[in-house]
């Protein structure tokens, strides 16, 4: 078997990178990471000298470049695009992230690829956020054309370490703000990224068989609410933080004039309040704790996560 990571120096990939090398669960000279720039290949440069092959390519590479670089990959771990941008204005079917994912899709097809793991979110589908749409619309993709290739959707949950985007956009270093409005809330299963690269790493490892056509969520299951996590910085700041909970025009309204953000940018983020209300990302799914178990691990807890990257 051969493993190519598509997006390999970003944050999942990485994670999950280090945990096949570290854990020994793949030999470094059957994998190959593809990455977009030389920051990337510099970041992948340990893992070169164990024996990953790096190759470089972009999402706006030619179809035919794709399909060379995924020239004798067995299994691909495809990790979606970070371009948001492509998302904004209520992005048209084929023209948000998911043109990106078609593109190393079908590259994958012509390419003879056996298996697609494809990174998901763990937001419902169909969901009422708009940072999900592309991630659906990819899911229908293997649903309808994958073809004779197997493919497996691991809905990834939302990580620990992303709490400043959910909580109002807080500023890490100088947010000096004591309440934070924001368009909704509720319970969230956060998951720390060290945790879903382990847990990524042994299902890449396993038998192909074992994951083909399953679509799960990996999420540890003890979930805090955005309000519990404002009472975390507040913990850790020593100052009292409030969570308020406003309407979704109010909130893009706050954050566009009084935060100075891009009106596209907030307004397509500001849907995934929405889908919290609704309890989308309250999972209820034991597959990551049961990986993680495997190699006697347990989740990073959400407290820990605030305090470290608080500095406290």
């Amino acid at each position: 078997m051969t493993l190519t990571i598509v997006g390999a120096s970003g944050k999942l990939g990485f994670a999950t990178l280090n945990a096949l090398l570290d854990h020994n669960l793949l030999p470094a000279h059957d994998i190959t990471c593809t990455t977009s720039s030389d920051t990337g290949a510099q970041k992948l440069g340990s893992a070169r000298l164990k024996g990953v092959q790096i190759k470089s390519v972009n999402w706006d590479d030619s179809a035919e470049v794709w399909e060379s670089i995924l020239s004798g990959c067995t299994n691909l771990f495809l990790i979606s695009s970070a371009r948001i941008d492509k998302d904004f204005n209520n992005a048209p079917p084929g023209h948000g992230r998911e043109s990106d994912h078609y593109k190393a899709l079908e590259a994958a097809r012509k390419a003879g690829v056996k298996h697609v793991y494809y990174t998901s979110l763990a937001f419902a589908n169909p969901s009422k956020s708009r940072v999900m749409k592309a991630h659906e619309r990819s899911e229908e993709w293997l649903h309808n054309h994958a073809g004779s290739m197997q493919y497996t959707i691991i809905r990834e949950g939302l990580y620990n370490e992303s709490w400043p985007l959910y909580l109002g956009h807080y500023n890490l270093p100088n947010d000096d703000r004591t309440e934070v409005p924001v368009a909704g809330d509720s319970k969230i299963s956060w998951t720390s990224i060290a945790d879903l690269g382990l847990a990524n790493a042994i299902i890449l490892a396993a038998p192909s068989e074992e994951w083909a056509g399953k679509t799960f969520y990996l999420s540890q299951q003890k979930a805090h609410s955005l309000q519990d996590v404002a009472a975390m910085v507040s913990t850790a700041k020593g100052k009292e933080v409030k969570l308020k909970v406003v309407t979704k025009d109010e909130h893009v309204e706050y954050y566009v004039q009084q935060r100075q953000m891009p009106r596209p940018m907030v307004e397509w983020w500001a849907d995934s309040y929405l889908a919290l209300q609704d309890n989308e990302c309250l999972i209820e799914d034991p597959t990551l704790e049961q990986l993680l178990a495997e190699r006697g691990a347990k989740p990073q807890q959400m407290e820990d996560t605030v305090k470290q990257m608080l500095g406290s």
